[in-house]
């Protein structure tokens, strides 16, 4: 079994309000496992639930910035796997003239 965190733990220890943590899987910002209803967060998944304390909680960014910024991040890691696997297609490609 994978070693998690409920989410009561979780308020008291990052000191958070618990509609937050609620929202952030409500929109689908977390992904939690249910268990005799208490939702748990795998610990894998929490620095992404850190990420989204402090950008609320330091720097005041509500639940819609959230969302943004977390879409934004994705589509830019996408993008940048794409860019990386394009470049060594263009380097493969190149090497393939350079023994003609």
């Amino acid at each position: 079994m994978s070693e998690r965190i409920s989410r009561e733990d979780l308020v008291k220890i990052y000191n958070i309000e618990i509609t937050f943590f609620d929202e952030l899987v409500d929109n689908g910002l977390l992904n939690v496992e249910t268990e005799n209803n208490v939702r748990y967060l795998m610990y894998h998944d929490l620095h992404v639930f850190e990420r989204f304390a402090n950008w609320h909680y330091d720097l005041e960014i509500n639940l819609p910035g959230l969302e943004v910024v977390h879409h934004m991040l994705q589509k830019m890691d996408e993008l940048s796997h794409k860019n990386r696997n394009l470049m060594n297609k263009l380097s493969a490609i190149s090497g393939k003239y350079e023994d003609i």
